[in-house]
């Protein structure tokens, strides 16, 4: 009798353990809740800083350069001389226009004196009206040329004036092109004297995607980075926006302006600028491995709340890289499997762990 008591009891646990054994187990997968975006949206895009002003300081005579007065590093203030020229050909140039004008003007008194006598001898007459205005065109034609050659010397007074080189705006002088003897000239081989950048404030152009155009205003504060301050963000802010789109890069133009006092930043400087942007419509976002893409388009994997696995077709927006923008398909609080596997199928019950426990 016990013999045949523990028999049964052997085969029951037995045919118990089998049925456990061929029960079919569900497969356990991570979860994650696709959820709307924070307030502020971070772009970052590369820049290179800019002076707010810069200026290539060429000459506007000819001669041999006898000296400068700065050199590269050099703050200057606005109208400092940088330079003087040596003109000896605008020289003699100009007192041979200056001779050119005085007998121009001695030509005008004696042709106007004459003129003058034969209007009165016109009045009287004891010429004939034909003279009398030949004489008076004369001494117009002596006075124009006398005028021209005025302006001659105007001219060449002014090129001479050019023989000292100026700074156009106060700042710091970021090269020099020439040597004292170098041959200065007017055409477009002359060399350059000088560069001039304001430094004060610094300047930096960014191309905004057409995602974000909206969200960008003037007077909106930006971040600027710097590997060479790790540690210290520069603030500046957009003062200019552009009123169209790059046809070509589909990207629309801002100007950043960035203080620098302290002159820490200088011209050329490769940043990057960081802009909070808050967008009017908060996207909702999912991890980018969360994606399932395939020939008939691309899915999610969202678990319901029977544990049901349901392979939701959606359509993609931005990638930001570690997370993916959902346009369609799925709502705000959705939850979706993360790493889905290919052998995935739509219908299929599965073991989800909690959200929480997918992030640990």
């Amino acid at each position: 009798m016990n013999r045949t008591f523990l028999l049964l009891t052997f085969l029951a646990s037995s045919a118990a353990l089998t049925a456990a054994e061929t029960a079919p187990r569900h497969t356990t997968v991570n979860v994650v809740v696709a959820h709307k975006a924070g307030a502020a949206v971070e772009l970052v895009l590369p820049a290179s800083l800019q002076a707010l002003q810069e200026a290539a300081v060429y000459a506007r005579t000819t001669g041999y350069l006898s000296k400068f007065m700065v050199d590269i590093g050099d703050p200057v203030k606005a109208g400092q001389t940088l330079a003087v020229i040596d003109t000896p050909e605008v020289d003699q140039q100009l007192a041979s226009a200056q001779a050119t004008l005085l007998q121009a003007q001695a030509n005008a008194t004696l042709a106007e004196a004459t003129a003058k006598r034969w209007r009165s001898l016109g009045d009287q007459q004891a010429v004939s009206s034909q003279e009398v205005e030949e004489k008076t065109a004369a001494a117009s034609a002596s006075a124009a040329a006398a005028s021209a050659a005025a302006a001659e010397v105007a001219r060449l007074t002014q090129l001479k004036g050019f023989a000292t080189v100026v700074a156009p705006f106060d700042g710091v002088v970021s090269s020099r092109g020439a040597d004292i003897g170098t041959l200065i000239t007017t055409d477009t081989n002359r060399p350059l004297l000088f560069r001039i950048t304001q430094q004060g404030k610094l300047r930096v152009y960014a191309g905004i995607p057409q995602a974000y155009m909206r969200d960008v205003k003037t007077d909106l504060a930006v971040d600027v980075l710097v590997r060479e301050f790790p540690d210290h963000a520069f603030t500046g802010q957009i003062t200019r926006i552009a009123g169209a789109l790059d046809p070509v890069s589909r990207t629309l133009l801002v100007e950043v302006q960035i203080p620098n006092d302290q002159g820490e930043l200088l011209p050329g400087m490769f940043a990057q600028l960081r802009f909070k942007l808050t967008p009017t419509e908060p996207p909702l976002l999912v991890p980018s491995n969360a994606t399932l893409i395939r020939a008939d388009g691309n899915f999610l994997a969202v678990v319901d709340a029977q544990n049901t696995v349901h392979l939701q077709k959606v359509k993609f927006g931005r990638d930001y890289g570690t997370q993916i923008e959902i346009l369609s398909g799925i709502p705000d609080g959705a939850l979706v499997v993360a790493n889905p596997s290919d052998a995935l199928v739509d219908g299929q019950v599965v073991e989800p762990l909690k959200p929480e426990a997918a992030k640990k």
